[in-house]
């Protein structure tokens, strides 16, 4: 109910100007740092009335399973990816977000004490739109088409905007979780995504987009590190020779890394953390 009403507060200063001791309607949001294009921004609705933390500290990623990596921000957000409640990790996040292509990837019941429970989907029509700051952290999305998922067709039919790819802004990072992504990505996609520096990228090449497509794709957006998942059983070295040598590989035996903008690696890295 609170949240209900200072979004409420915020729609109502945009359309009657500033409400007194209204702290959401008079801040301006910030721009994305990450988008090529500046106009792609959606309006962001403000989820926390704090200042946004100064680009410093390192953010923690982990890898809990699947397509669930949990992100930790210098502002104590925790976010897990693609949840289904089955791999956290032992972490508790405050921010989830979800894919509907497979029951692994969402769930309809998720804990109530999560605060903010983002769909990559629209259950009313056209797609999900999310641009929203929480604590130091803006999340956006990109929607993408599905095949099937879980409401009509055979698989082999698309739904439009049926995922979304999720891009996390923080500390100076961007951070992008392709989800469930079924098809390439085109022009348009692109601008909207802007720079990621982190990726993380489904390489089944099965279920997901086949492995000639996703090393393609990583190679456009060539960041400066890509985190595999969603693997099953292929082979890493299947992913690592479509790269043609354009990425250095650095497997390592913790299932986290912790990584600022200072720590970036120089040339880009795919980085197998445990579990994977």
């Amino acid at each position: 109910m609170h949240r209900l009403c200072l979004t409420i507060s915020f729609l109502a200063a945009l359309v009657c100007g500033p409400l007194t001791n209204v702290g959401v309607a008079q801040v301006k949001p910030p721009p994305s740092e990450c988008l090529a294009i500046a106009q792609s921004v959606p309006r962001v609705m403000f989820a926390s009335l704090s200042n946004v933390a100064a680009e410093k500290g390192e953010v923690t990623i982990t890898y809990a399973g699947h397509s669930t990596y949990i992100i930790e921000t210098p502002g104590n957000v925790t976010i897990a990816t693609d949840f289904s409640g089955a791999y956290t990790a032992g972490k508790s996040p405050n921010v989830v977000t979800m894919n509907r292509a497979h029951s692994t990837h969402y769930s309809l019941n998720p804990d109530p004490r999560i605060a903010h429970v983002l769909h990559g989907w629209n259950d009313s029509e056209g797609p999900a739109r999310h641009a929203l700051m929480i604590e130091d952290v803006l999340i956006r999305n990109v929607p993408t088409d599905i095949r099937g998922g879980w409401r009509s067709g055979p698989d082999s039919v698309m739904q439009k905007d049926g995922n979304s790819i999720f891009i996390f802004e923080v500390a100076g990072l961007c951070i992008g979780h392709l989800g469930h992504l079924h098809h390439p990505l085109d022009e348009t996609h692109y601008a909207a995504i802007g720079r990621l520096d982190i990726v993380m990228v489904p390489i089944d090449g099965t279920y997901t987009l086949s492995l000639d497509g996703m090393s393609e794709i990583t190679r456009r957006l060539r960041s400066s590190i890509v985190l595999p998942m969603h693997r099953f059983a292929t082979p890493l070295s299947d992913f690592i020779a479509r790269m043609n040598g354009q990425f250095e590989m650095d497997i390592r035996p913790e299932r986290s890394l912790s990584v600022s903008r200072d720590t970036l690696p120089k040339k880009p890295t795919v980085i197998i953390l445990d579990g994977v």
